[in-house]
């Protein structure tokens, strides 16, 4: 019934435990070990063995699913890492001749420090588009439905390592991606590093053609469910608002007494050739957070300190609190409480960008550093995968668009703020406005972003990154529809 394909090396031998288990199991018929194989080597049952440098390669993927005879395909990642639970096999296949699934995967177990922690993964949706999904190390697939979504689609693209991304994304067209809420498998950590350290990987200049295949793989799909938009931007729309001032800062505050001050500083310390002035709202903060910014207040008119009315504001919230208040200027720009701008001309920067074009938006480049502003590696994130004309598409493919934010008022306004949430909030505007409007970016570093124990995204349990990443593919999948409704001409 099915055909296991395990990535494999020269260390990966016949005592390993999983490759026993695979050749001992009555529904295992064939077994393709794939990568960098010794050439005379035991002989396996069941194996046959495929040398290549990469087993995500389009045309080794192409290979390998032609020497398949099986109903369904069994893809293990990371095998010298995974163990398969008792009759694991038979409930993956059970569930996908049920569900009749193009695909099927499961929760699993983590091993972390010689400790056992449940992990469980994400349902799929139309959004789930980004490669970075997490399926679990085990997926199974349908054999007919492979061979019927490349008869549709075209055959899987030729790519050093997009090759299982491309075949993800033409089956989850067509055919359902079912996830088994149950824990199938135990997979022992490779990566201890933190959510916070692991969500840079995107970004590292060794990863740099990797990301252009990734995106160029993204983009096709987009192109066939017909989300796909061309280089084409509404002009931006004229108003009658009069503002108070040219540009405001924006800081959403709870609790932060230790860097507010140092971030309020930096933003009415910029030099600039128009008026400014510097929105903190505080969201009840009960640290002495309070009391500090009623103390800056008092000596400079151009701090505004905010506290809302409601209770139940998330940073989203506290956002629309500033944006659609009588103080905010024609643009509104960001600053976290415990960020800084990297130089007093930070500001002017940004505006400058915003007067250069016809932009809705302008995103700039930060520099990751410690507590005592010392530089971290990877150093400066510029988000260079950006282009203008294709950068909203890919925007569906990634976690974000980087940092510090700008955005014309007016338009931020005419979408009706942020959602008030305190994860996502910045994509799910990035996105729509993107949807028409033309973005403006700065390379060089314009802020600087302090990594410490109190980020929100620092080191995130299972559940949480999940939740987090429910939260944006549900956003992807908000904007999707909305760029296919607006090609058929219907929004």
């Amino acid at each position: 019934m099915i055909t296991v394909i395990l990535p494999s090396d020269s260390n990966f031998g016949s005592k390993n435990a999983l490759l026993q288990f695979c050749v001992e199991s009555p529904l295992v018929r064939h077994i393709i070990l794939a990568g960098s194989i010794e050439k005379n080597r035991t002989v396996i049952p069941k194996c046959t063995l495929v040398q290549c440098p990469s087993i995500s390669a389009g045309k080794i993927l192409r290979k390998i699913l032609s020497l398949v005879r099986t109903e369904y395909i069994v893809f293990i990642a990371e095998p010298q890492n995974v163990e398969i639970v008792d009759r694991a096999f038979d409930r993956f296949l059970s569930v996908a001749e049920q569900s009749g699934a193009g695909m099927a995967y499961a929760d699993y177990a983590e091993m972390k420090n010689g400790e056992r922690l449940d992990h469980p993964v994400n349902d799929y949706q139309i959004g789930s588009m980004r490669d970075s999904f997490d399926f679990g190390p085990v997926l199974i697939f349908s054999t007919a439905a492979i061979k019927k979504t490349l008869k549709r689609c075209g055959d899987i693209r030729d790519g050093a390592r997009s090759g299982w991304y491309d075949l993800r994304l033409k089956l989850s067209i067509d055919h359902l991606v079912f996830h088994i809420p149950e824990m199938l498998s135990i997979k022992t950590e490779s990566d201890a590093r933190t959510s916070g350290e692991k969500q840079f990987d995107y970004v590292d200049l060794r990863n740099r053609q990797l990301q252009r295949e990734m995106e160029k793989t993204a983009t096709e799909h987009l192109k066939r469910i017909g989300a796909y938009l061309r280089p084409k931007f509404s002009k931006m729309p004229k108003t009658r608002e009069k503002f108070p001032a040219e540009a405001s800062v924006i800081i959403p505050v709870r609790n932060r007494a230790r860097f507010i001050a140092d971030a309020v500083n930096s933003a009415v310390s910029q030099k600039t050739d128009f008026p400014i002035n510097c929105i903190v709202v505080d969201n009840f903060s009960g640290d002495g957070t309070t009391e500090i910014l009623r103390k800056l207040a008092e000596k400079d008119a151009r701090i505004r300190h905010i506290i809302p009315a409601r209770r139940d504001l998330g940073i989203g919230g506290c956002w629309n609190e500033a944006v659609f208040s009588e103080h905010c200027g024609r643009y509104a720009v960001q600053l976290d409480s415990d960020d800084l701008y990297a130089n007093e001309r930070s500001m002017q920067m940004i505006i400058n960008e915003f007067r250069r074009d016809s932009f809705a938006m302008v995103i700039g480049s930060y520099t990751l550093v410690k507590m005592n502003l010392a530089e971290l590696p990877p150093g400066v994130i510029d988000h260079r995968e950006w282009t203008p004309a294709n950068g909203r598409n890919n925007a569906l493919r990634i976690n974000g668009l980087g940092a510090p934010r700008a955005f014309n008022t007016a338009v931020l306004r005419s979408i009706g703020g942020f959602p008030n949430v305190s994860y996502g909030e910045d994509y799910a505007v990035e996105l729509n406005i993107s949807r028409r409007y033309r973005i403006g970016r700065i390379y060089e570093s314009i802020y600087l972003c302090r990594r410490w124990e109190g980020n929100t995204d620092a080191a995130l349990p299972a559940e949480r990154i999940n939740r987090n990443d429910a939260y944006k593919d549900a956003l992807r999948s908000l904007e999707i529809r909305a760029r296919q409704r607006m090609n058929r001409g219907r929004l």
